[in-house]
């Protein structure tokens, strides 16, 4: 499993990097912030589903590609015992088309309740325009045998001057 989601990871990001060497460099480069809400549910553990929230800051290196950090915090709820933890992932968006992208992250989670402190590993798949950034993810918590399938909403807005 962890095999496959490496190498979709590297896949991703070899022919989304192809692509972007064709960009135009006249685009100007800056920061985006995002604000999101996400839910989502476990495929194979005890957790009956999951929420939380995060912030993302993102880096525009062209029109179709970008570089994001993202952390927040995630709240899985069971019927004995709830757990919780904060992400912080890097991650590499890559835009197929004017609105749709495929993106990959990487980083950890840190338990904060009944959650071991874990590698992690998320790609997605989403729609985002100017301001509305909507998508849905999988993640991988390597170190807790834990996989979730989620859904991310988010408010987005450019730093840029």
């Amino acid at each position: 499993m962890i095999k496959k989601v490496l190498l979709s990871v590297v896949a991703t990001m070899f022919v989304f990097t192809s692509s972007a060497q064709s960009t135009s460099s006249d685009y100007p480069r800056g920061f985006r912030l995002g604000l999101g809400i996400s839910g989502g549910f476990d495929t194979n553990s005890d957790y009956n589903f999951g929420l939380g929230g995060d912030i993302r800051l993102q880096y525009d290196l062209s029109r179709k590609t970008s570089l994001t950090l993202t952390t927040g915090y995630s709240h899985l709820f069971a019927d004995v015992v709830n757990a919780g933890f904060v992400p912080v992932k890097a991650g590499f968006k890559a835009f197929v088309n004017k609105n749709i992208y495929l993106m990959t992250e990487a980083g950890g989670a840190v338990g904060t309740s009944n959650f071991d402190t874990s590698a992690l590993l998320s790609p997605s798949i989403g729609f985002a325009n100017r301001y509305i950034d909507v998508s849905l993810r999988y993640e991988n918590y390597l170190n807790n045998n834990l996989d979730q399938l989620g859904l991310r909403i988010a408010y987005g807005f450019s730093l840029k001057k």
